[in-house]
């Protein structure tokens, strides 16, 4: 892995970048435990497949982050509080399959790693290199689950997929509120890398919908 030269350990851009990157690596680290916890109820082989690899894929994530933020000198504290966590591991126990992929392939994979990418031309050389392994991972997990979403949205009778299809939009908002809830100055994180976070809100806004038209299609 390429080392950079650390910013000043208390400079406004590491201890903003450091925070992303522990919240990045709280969210990998919980969808690697979503789909460990699914593996046993997908509802066949290649959904199983597909979840073992994503497992193994965000595990490799976790340690590749963990490396680099101990180069870069990061406070590893969770930003995302236990209790927070473990009712969102709660919630999605309880989606089924639709829900379970809509929820994790809409926001937290799609709309995650595009907020991601947006940060990557602004960060130091040691940053980018430890995001360019997940970055690429995502872009595979993103299409199995897009895959596997719409292959089991052509299972519904046309009454039921059209329901399905307009609750989307609720669900995207509920959990961004839920992320909202815990408080965190994530603008403040975003502006002080060097990103405009109102035009990253826009950009993430223009990709929701083009993923709900294309689903809709």
């Amino acid at each position: 892995m390429t080392t950079s030269i650390k910013p000043q350990p208390d400079s406004t851009y590491a201890l903003a970048m450091g925070q992303l990157l522990v919240l990045y690596t709280q969210v990998d680290q919980f969808i690697m435990e979503a789909c460990a916890d699914r593996l046993n109820r997908a509802p066949d082989l290649a959904s199983k497949m597909g979840l073992a690899k994503q497992v193994g894929d965000e595990c490799r994530q976790v340690a590749i982050q963990r490396e680099w933020m101990v180069q870069f000198g990061v406070d590893q504290s969770a930003v995302i509080a236990d209790a927070a966590l473990a009712e969102l591991h709660v919630h999605f126990h309880r989606l089924d399959w639709i829900d379970f992929l809509t929820e994790l392939y809409l926001v937290i994979e799609a709309l995650g790693s595009q907020a991601v990418e947006q940060i990557v031309p602004l960060a130091d050389p040691g940053t980018r290199q430890s995001l360019q392994v997940p970055l690429q991972d995502e872009l595979d997990h993103v299409a199995f689950e897009l895959s596997e979403l719409e292959k089991a949205l052509a299972k519904l009778s046309h009454e039921e997929r059209q329901w399905r299809l307009k609750q989307i939009p609720e669900r995207i908002n509920a959990l961004v509120a839920w992320l909202d809830g815990q408080r965190l100055p994530i603008a403040g994180w975003f502006e002080d890398v060097g990103s405009n976070y109102p035009r990253l809100c826009e950009l993430l806004r223009m990709r929701r919908d083009e993923m709900l038209v294309a689903l809709a299609a």
